[in-house]
Formats: structure tokens, sequence, C-alpha cells
């Protein structure tokens, strides 16, 4: 403590544990695994969704409605290079929400809230614009009775949303006369 009374700047009190801050921890910490093992799973079992991902690029089980299969890609090279980022990018998002995860353990709820934002972004932009908008729309991936993902990326994207609104739910920490003037 200083001579005024406030705690010396170089030492924070943790805030308290309130339910919105285990919940936001609890959440964060849901997806982090979700993601990682998902990304494991890519990585593990290269094969399974490799094939998903070049089926929804070539396009081959969709209508083949000329108008639309202009915008197929059937270079293997292409399709594969497309499922490795994919893989790299979710396994990115896996470490930046591990990392949230563990400022929300920490308690550090400012470093906390914005990483699990960039995680959170990360896997809504893959999801929403990677699978449901380019996968789905530009792919023609809702045409396939054998390669549509769009309720599973719909489910991930709705989580990771739901999840990013909830750890920017404002804390309704008391307010002191501190904070007032």
């Amino acid at each position: 403590m200083t001579s005024t009374g406030t705690p010396h700047p170089t030492r924070t009190a943790h805030p308290p544990h309130t339910a919105l801050t285990l919940a936001s921890t609890l959440l964060t910490a849901t997806v982090a695994l979700y993601i990682a093992l998902v990304a494991l799973g890519n990585i593990t079992d290269f094969d399974s969704n490799q094939q998903f991902v070049r089926h929804v690029l070539a396009m081959d089980t969709t209508f083949k409605d000329d108008d639309l299969m202009w915008r197929a890609i059937t270079s293997k090279g292409l399709q594969d290079t497309a499922y490795v980022a994919i893989i790299a990018w979710e396994t990115l998002a896996a470490l930046v929400l591990i990392a949230a995860t563990w400022f929300w353990v920490r308690r550090d709820l400012e470093q906390a809230r914005r990483i699990s934002t960039y995680g959170l972004l990360m896997l809504m932009l893959l999801f929403g614009a990677g699978f449901i908008a380019i996968g789905g729309e530009w792919f023609a991936m809702w045409q396939s009775g054998d390669w549509n993902g769009l309720d599973a990326a719909t489910r991930v994207f709705t989580l990771s949303g739901v999840v990013l609104l909830v750890i920017h739910l404002p804390t309704g920490a008391p307010r002191t006369a501190a904070d007032e003037s």
C-alpha cells in the first residue's frame, strides 16, 4: 500500500471469482479443447478429412451445373495445400484459446478477453467464411449428399459466437467512489 491507501502500482489484486468469469473460463477451455482435438484428429488421421476437402473443392458430388463447375479446383496439390492451411489455422486457434484459458485461470481478465476474442474470431472466420460461405456457397457443398459439412460448421460458428458474447458481457463489478471521480 502507498501512503494514500491505494494498492501499490506494481501489485494488482486478482479480481473476485464470479459466475461470469467461471463461465468464460470454462467455455473458452471447452472451445480450446474442441478445436485442439479437431486439429489433432486432422493431423493423426490426415486422410479422412483430406478426402472431404478434395471432394468439396473438386465439386464432384454436386449437381454439376455448368454455370458453377468452373469454380472447381481439381489439382490435388492445391486441394492438399488448402487442407494443410486449414489444419495450421485450427492448430493456431487452439493454441490461442489454450493461452486465453490460462489467462482466465490466472484472472487476468483483460488479457483473457482479448486473447479469447482473437481465438474465437479465428474459428468464426474459418467455419463461417471458410466452410459456410466459401465451401458451402462458392463450392456448392450444400448440394452434396456425401460431403456436406454445413451442419458441423454452423455448430462451431454458433458455439464460438455464443462464447464470444459471454466473454464480453459486462462484469457487473461493483463501482467504487474512486470509479465515480
